[in-house]
């Protein structure tokens, strides 16, 4: 009994939350979240035979099982895409994208042969294990590459940094290569109920973290387009292969970026991101860019919340702003949340806010 209601639970769950990351009621990245939706909703349909049987109704036929077979290859695959669509909304299919198609064809070619031979299950089995290893590891690259990005153009990386995408991607390693050994020793065998019950909390954690997630980039049209625009290797001056501003103009310009973070007190924006605060230099974000990694030899993340860390440090030790909490402190110095506010001081300083004030109190 509770392992047909574990069995209904994760197909009501994953139906749920596609139609729910589909209609998109946060209203934040829309393609991305769409083609989730459609990862979760191909991943729903493993658990069909399951729900026939409980419900007692006629299984599918040959035909129509090889056609769900087929569809559900595709799964990786649209986990894949809807990662490209995260880390840029702007993502635009091009011919060489056809290449999605060829493993899926194999697969369909293999699965019209032989669906009877012990030998055609363990290649069927193989198959889908390094397709679905070729796009989790192409997923992770993205997701990684993509927090590099967003310090480049964000203040506020803990919100958008897809963190949450990484952890499902491992948890999904696990399970895959669970699975796997459990198929390949018991094949034919339905699924142990401790697996069913991971796969249950894997799809909780996936819509707990789906459910809260953050607008990636600027809503701003103008700025969304300046800051996808931004490359990776921008973030190093050693691999800047030409000046985009000239030695005496870095300093002026360095300069007056200073005064103008210290005095206007810029950084107590926690929406500022690198569009925004070209818009105040009246230069471009590729050159504010460059003036942030070359002059002060930072991403611009570094930059703003070296500001923030220093104001953050004065009210800590101002005995008049005691009556702060570590949120209130967090807000005051242009932080979104405390929970930023702790992991960004700890990765400045090497200590927590609390740990920082309990030391500097013993000078």
């Amino acid at each position: 009994m509770l392992i047909h209601l574990i069995e209904i639970l994760i197909f009501s769950s994953l139906l749920m939350l596609s139609f729910i990351l589909f209609s998109n009621p946060l209203n934040v990245n829309r393609k991305a979240n769409r083609w989730f939706g459609a990862t979760l909703l191909l991943w729903s349909t493993f658990w069909l035979d399951e729900i026939l049987i409980l419900i007692k109704a006629k299984p599918f036929g040959e035909l129509t099982l090889l056609i769900l077979t087929f569809i559900q290859f595709f799964t990786p695959i649209l986990l894949y895409i809807s990662i490209l669509f995260f880390t840029n909304p702007t993502h635009k299919f091009k011919n060489k994208d056809g290449l999605f198609l060829i493993l899926p064809f194999v697969y369909l070619g293999i699965l019209i042969i032989n669906r009877t031979s012990k030998d055609y299950q363990i290649l069927v089995l193989i198959l889908t294990l390094l397709h679905a290893i070729l796009y989790i590891t192409k997923s992770y690259i993205k997701l990684r590459r993509h927090r590099r990005k967003i310090a480049l153009f964000s203040s506020n990386t803990n919100d958008i940094n897809l963190k949450w995408l990484e952890n499902i991607i491992s948890v999904l390693v696990l399970l895959i290569a669970i699975v796997t050994v459990f198929n390949l020793v018991y094949m034919g065998t339905p699924l142990k109920p401790y697996l069913k019950l991971i796969m249950l909390g894997t799809i909780l954690f996936v819509a707990y973290n789906a459910l809260k997630q953050k607008e990636i980039f600027p809503k701003n049209k103008k700025h969304r387009k300046e800051v996808i625009a931004i490359k990776v290797d921008q973030e190093a001056p050693s691999t800047v292969k030409r000046k985009v501003v000239n030695d005496n103009e870095l300093d002026v310009q360095k300069s007056r970026l200073n005064v103008l973070m210290k005095e206007k007190e810029l950084y107590l924006d926690h929406d500022i991101n690198l569009a925004s605060l070209s818009e105040e230099m009246d230069i471009t974000p590729h050159q504010l860019s460059y003036i942030i990694n070359n002059g002060f030899n930072q991403n611009f993340f570094q930059f703003v919340n070296t500001y923030r860390i220093d104001k953050a440090k004065t009210l800590l030790l101002d005995k008049s702003s005691d009556k702060l909490t570590i949120l209130g402190i967090a807000y005051e110095s242009g932080f979104s949340s405390k929970t930023a506010f702790n992991t960004t001081f700890k990765k400045f300083t090497d200590q927590t806010p609390s740990e920082f004030k309990k030391q500097s109190s013993k000078l």
